[in-house]
């Protein structure tokens, strides 16, 4: 295929440095690099110092660009619900990526092909997790998305699953495309970087790492409530900050069990030490009731640590036989998986061999092959209907 101009909703590359904003930087970067003939314009409501957009807005391919409009720089929520639309026309996009959920609203007008990537309906599946207002806006606008968009990008079978089951889109219009980690995960870490990372922290002890926003659906305190279960010099390093309240439960219960000390708090972790704190853990802890698919096992797995995983969602999609599976709800069986990998060094270092070499699929040259093909059938799927 010959060059093409790309556009791409870039509001959470460009403000967010977690989740839906490492992967919208993540798919610019493998497009950008792996397909360097096109053209990336990356549309934001605003420019902002952003340190890990940097080293992609500096390829001569990407372009971020804001409201054209003093309209649309005046109210630019505005903008992105539906004036820029018209501003495709003026780049003269031939393909408009949305890569959090959503399209514009005017979406139905665009003068080009689209595609939206749908990380989840976890809205739907776990609503105390969601203010009500949340979740009624995030159903009005992700499926009218989905409904509107040329093609769609689910991150896993669970997402597709869900969509077709909850929303009935049809499902030859929905590709899986995994999404993988940022490539200093898999970097080589040193005894040196270990232990410069753990004197940082003060982790002078045994440790499992979680890492993740705190909040019910998270379900951290399954990891906590088997401590008791667990050599006493193991402690649970929790890295992430508090969603509404849940960090207060999980206080309460480590303090009537006794269980204070062995739990640490870590919150605004630079992301280059995150490698780190994940090689030098005994293992990874990733108890989530629901997930879109779990980045934070693919990144345990690729620095080489294994995980304990909860079953019941997608997790398994991420993990393969680099991880224990149980039920979000099995203190017991957490705590035997927990000793078996406390205890067994073969075992530790068997799931560890099995987990790399299981998320090498989630490369980033598959990733860019798998959306191009997403991106050639929707631009042939525009072309029909128009």
């Amino acid at each position: 295929m010959k060059g093409i101009k790309i556009a791409y909703d870039a509001k959470r590359a460009v403000e967010n440095m977690t989740g839906l904003g490492n992967y919208s930087r993540l798919v610019v970067a493998t497009m950008a690099a792996l397909y360097p003939d096109n053209e990336y314009a990356l549309l934001a409501p605003r420019r902002r110092e952003n340190p890990r957009l940097d080293p992609i807005l500096m390829r001569e391919n990407v372009e971020l660009l804001t409201p054209s409009t003093a309209l649309g720089r005046r109210l630019p929520a505005l903008w992105r619900s539906a004036g820029m639309v018209g501003q495709l026309a003026s780049i003269g996009a031939d393909l408009y990526h949305g890569l959090s959920n959503e399209l514009p609203l005017t979406a139905g007008m665009a003068p080009c092909a689209t595609v939206v990537t749908i990380h989840d309906l976890i809205w739907r599946i776990v609503p105390a997790d969601y203010h009500a207002i949340d979740r009624r806006l995030y159903e009005l606008k992700y499926s009218r998305s989905a409904r509107l968009a040329t093609r769609v990008i689910a991150i896993s079978e669970r997402t597709k699953a869900d969509m077709v089951e909850m929303w009935h889109i049809d499902p030859d219009k929905i590709d899986v495309i995994y999404q993988g980690c940022d490539p200093a995960f898999g970097r080589h870490i040193t005894t040196d970087d270990r232990m410069r990372v753990r004197k940082a922290y003060g982790l002078d002890f045994r440790y499992i790492i979680t890492v993740g926003t705190v909040q019910t659906r998270k379900n951290q305190l399954l990891a906590v409530k088997a401590l008791e279960g667990l050599p006493e010099d193991v402690r649970l390093v929790i890295v992430g900050r508090d969603s509404r309240g849940y960090a207060d439960a999980i206080c309460s219960y480590a303090a009537a069990h006794r269980l204070t000390d062995r739990v640490v708090w870590l919150e605004g972790v630079p992301f280059d030490e995150l490698p780190v704190l994940y090689s030098a853990a005994e293992f990874s802890s990733y108890t989530s009731r629901y997930e879109g698919f779990g980045i934070p096992v693919i990144e345990s797995l690729t620095a080489g640590t294994p995980v304990i995983a909860c079953s019941g969602s997608c997790l398994e999609e991420a993990g393969g036989p680099g991880a224990i599976y149980v039920g979000p709800d099995d203190v017991q069986a957490y705590t035997q998986a927990a000793r078996d990998l406390l205890e067994k060094a073969y075992l530790r270092d068997r799931l560890a061999d099995e987990g790399k070499r299981y998320v090498r699929r989630f490369n980033p040259r598959t990733f860019a092959e798998s959306i191009m093909k997403t991106y050639t059938r929707a631009l042939l799927d525009f072309s029909i209907d128009k």
